[in-house]
């Protein structure tokens, strides 16, 4: 595994001979990684296991959680999350009732318990999370390892048993071996004991309006409002659509079009980030 951040290549997101990505998201409430979603899709269409992380920054821990959580909620469920504890710029450092609450408070918004990043030098900070998240530890031969080849070194995880994620080397590059297989990452991307997440009394519902969307990019026409859902036809940009109806989903915004035999087609009119993706008439 390699972790990636907006100062590293953009290539370390696709790199050879490399099962698992972990990309910044974001850090304290208000950065976000410029190159996040850049680097997740091509590790995404490179056939990598996929991981985000967010980096404390030290202020209110429920408040970074809930940053964190606005920010890759698009990535959860297929993404593992994992929360970066280190000193640097981090006014919160040596709290060691932080890391419990930012967890607590994400793991309310996602069902998910998020990995923890510490020095193992550090555990002592996290402990109280042991039973509830797993640890991705930071603890290097010297700096100057600069080798793919595990180190042969006596690593304690305490409280842990053991650990999911362990970095072995930080300079040139962050190397990281996972110890899980490609379906105990997908699973701990799912979340084992998985609540609801909290939704809206006003459940989304299509209302009735007519216009047209002229697509601003290629767009897939879906065969149901589901963004996984077989595709009729890909549009190219320039493309006209005329629509009968919108709904305003969890994430998206949809766009139904009548077709013949009473069928209809939908699209994506604006993406979970609530980018419009054409023009509206």
């Amino acid at each position: 595994m390699v972790d990636v951040y907006s100062g590293s290549p953009r290539s370390y997101a696709t790199l050879s001979g490399v099962d698992v990505i972990m990309v910044k998201a974001t850090q304290g409430t208000n950065y976000i990684n410029p190159f996040c979603d850049q680097d997740y899709q091509a590790a995404k269409k490179a056939g990598k296991l996929l991981g985000v992380y967010h980096y404390i920054g030290g202020g209110n821990p429920e408040k970074e959680a809930q940053y964190f959580y606005k920010n890759i909620k698009g990535y959860l469920g297929e993404a593992v999350p994992a929360v970066d504890w280190e000193s640097y710029q981090n006014s919160s450092w040596g709290d060691s009732n932080y890391v419990r609450k930012f967890v607590d408070a994400f793991y309310k918004l996602s069902g998910v318990w998020p990995l923890i990043y510490v020095q193992a030098s550090s555990l002592n900070q996290v402990a109280n999370c042991s039973k509830d998240c797993g640890l991705w530890i930071a603890s290097y031969p010297s700096m100057n390892w600069k080798s793919w080849s595990i180190p042969n070194m006596k690593l304690n995880t305490s409280p842990w048993s053991t650990y999911t994620i362990w970095q072995f080397t930080g300079d040139n590059m962050d190397r990281n071996v996972a110890n899980t297989t490609k379906e105990g990452w997908k699973k701990l991307a799912k979340g084992s004991n998985k609540k609801p997440v909290a939704k809206s009394k006003n459940k989304a519902a299509w209302k009735k309006k007519q216009g047209t969307f002229i697509l601003g990019q290629a767009l897939k026409l879906h065969e149901s409002p589901h963004i996984d859902s077989p595709a009729i036809a890909k549009l190219p940009k320039g493309s006209i659509i005329q629509y009968d109806a919108t709904l305003q989903g969890p994430l998206r915004l949809w766009l139904r079009q009548p077709r013949s035999n009473g069928k209809y087609g939908y699209i994506v009119a604006k993406d979970k980030y609530g980018k419009l993706l054409g023009k509206l008439k």
